[in-house]
């Protein structure tokens, strides 16, 4: 199991009243597993992906990634995990405008500490993986949004991390467009990683072999089969 969650809550103080973004949550994902997160502005979809990615910690409950607990860690612990185990692809791209399509890949490396050898084999790799190796000089402004996003991708690929977050991945791109990305999250799913998508389009979310829905803090919803094989080892998630 990649993910385990129990009784996970968040609870904000606004205004002397108590709101719960999260109440109670219990959620499961196994490896390889390819999931939709979604619900309405307000259901507390975005405040699960900020826990699931580490950007935030519950304010009671237990969350345990690959077998760690990282419900209760300290900020520069939960970065670390971050840039070890997690890519995050946002609706937004979140490139750097001065820097190429290399070198916004490169970075979740230069973080790590990678050797420069290494960065640009990695860099490399991850750039075919999305179809770009003859726009690794181009700089954003250069680029498509379908090629910004994918540029995305492979920067979320490049650490070789064991979850991929994708936040609204489409929302800036036109239905053609949109189309494109997806059936490259799609090839990120077959080759073996575990991709969690967070969308409010239903289209989007067909996708995604398993729906998690959410309304008012709590899952309402949880379809689709959590025991998919995994095409690196041939078994079930555990």
């Amino acid at each position: 199991m990649l993910i385990r969650m129990r009784d996970l809550s968040k609870i904000y103080h606004l205004g002397g009243q108590e709101v719960r973004a999260l109440d109670g949550i219990d959620l499961d994902i196994d490896r390889n597993e390819y999931v939709a997160v979604m619900g309405a502005s307000g259901s507390g979809k975005s405040t699960l992906m900020n826990i699931v990615g580490c950007l935030d910690v519950p304010t009671q409950g237990e969350y345990v990634l690959e077998g760690e607990r990282v419900s209760d860690r300290k900020d520069d612990e939960l970065a670390e995990i971050r840039n070890r185990q997690i890519g995050f692809v946002f609706q937004n791209f979140s490139l750097l405008p001065r820097a190429t399509a290399a070198q916004n890949v490169e970075l979740p490396l230069i973080y790590a500490g990678m050797n420069a050898v290494e960065r640009k084999s990695r860099v490399q790799e991850a750039l075919h993986a999305v179809a770009l190796e003859d726009r690794a000089h181009h700089r954003p402004n250069e680029l498509s949004g379908g090629q910004r996003q994918r540029v995305a991708i492979a920067r979320a690929l490049v650490n070789r991390p064991s979850l991929i977050l994708a936040d609204e991945p489409t929302g800036n791109l036109d239905s053609r467009t949109s189309q494109e990305i997806m059936e490259a999250i799609d090839q990120v799913h077959r080759e073996g990683n575990t991709v969690i998508l967070v969308t409010h389009e239903e289209d989007i979310a067909a996708h995604a072999h398993r729906r998690v829905r959410l309304h008012d803090g709590k899952i309402s919803e949880d379809t689709g089969s959590r025991n998919l094989t995994s095409p690196e080892t041939g078994n079930r998630g555990s």
